[in-house]
């Protein structure tokens, strides 16, 4: 686990929170992708006992109480997103935490049906060593359910409406946004080929059930406007923002 980093990343999301109160959470799995609704990956989930890492402002387990889950639990590295879930959550009874997912913090193990993170598992320093915590906290034949932004979509660059690729893809190292969110504070993120995610998941002992190179979602409908940001509707439509992919032990 590469302390300096997380304690660097930790002190940026306590900043940068507010930024994405509300945002890339379920139903919607990432920016300009389709819904829980269309994709219809956790099926019923009365009675069962999930578990978020990366839970963020809390939104994504609001979805999943509204759902009727038996039990609400979460990681999160920052204290600040801690305090906007705790509002989000208010009157739930919830299980949430404040660590790194690297970290062993004695949470159950074969405990939950639903191991799920949305637009966050990317973060992560050691990448084999989560996803074996996470094995490790599913019952048998539980599942494992995340987002994340698609490795080769931040190598699209856009220029006057024309998609070229930018860097290389083959090269996994890590990235730092020196002024994330213009909040002036650095972040860094591993990069990570789509292969390396889907092979981790096979050794740690997961089963792949489903990969997802999202396309827009169903709301989006129409011709979208040329833009250069980085996400845009009209960038999507040539390329999914996000990959999901559903695992089970």
């Amino acid at each position: 686990m590469n302390s300096k980093i997380i304690d660097q990343n930790k002190q940026g999301w306590n900043k940068v929170a507010h930024h994405f109160n509300g945002k890339d959470a379920l139903p919607s799995y990432g920016p300009f992708t389709q819904t829980e609704e269309e994709l219809g990956l956790f099926g019923d989930l009365k009675n069962k006992k999930v578990l978020e890492i990366g839970y963020g402002s809390g939104h994504s387990l609001r979805y999943m109480a509204d759902q009727g889950v038996s039990e609400l639990w979460g990681v999160d590295l920052s204290e600040s997103q801690k305090k906007a879930a705790e509002m989000t959550l208010k009157g739930l009874d919830t299980h949430l935490y404040c660590a790194p997912m690297e970290k062993d913090i004695g949470l159950p193990t074969n405990y939950f049906d639903v191991v799920f993170s949305i637009y966050a598992i990317g973060w992560t320093t050691q990448l084999q060593q989560t996803f074996t915590l996470i094995y490790n906290y599913l019952k048998p034949g539980g599942q494992f359910i995340f987002s994340w932004d698609h490795p080769l979509y931040a190598h699209l660059k856009m220029e006057e409406g024309k998609v070229y690729l930018e860097g290389s893809y083959q090269q996994e190292d890590l990235m730092t946004f020196e002024n994330f969110k213009g909040e002036g504070v650095p972040m860094v993120v591993h990069k990570r080929k789509l292969a390396t995610y889907i092979n981790t998941l096979i050794q740690v002992g997961f089963t792949i059930e489903a990969l997802i190179e999202s396309d827009v979602p169903a709301a989006c409908d129409g011709d979208a406007d040329v833009s250069d940001r980085y996400y845009s509707l009209y960038k999507a439509r040539k390329f999914p923002t996000t990959f999901i992919i559903k695992a089970s032990k």
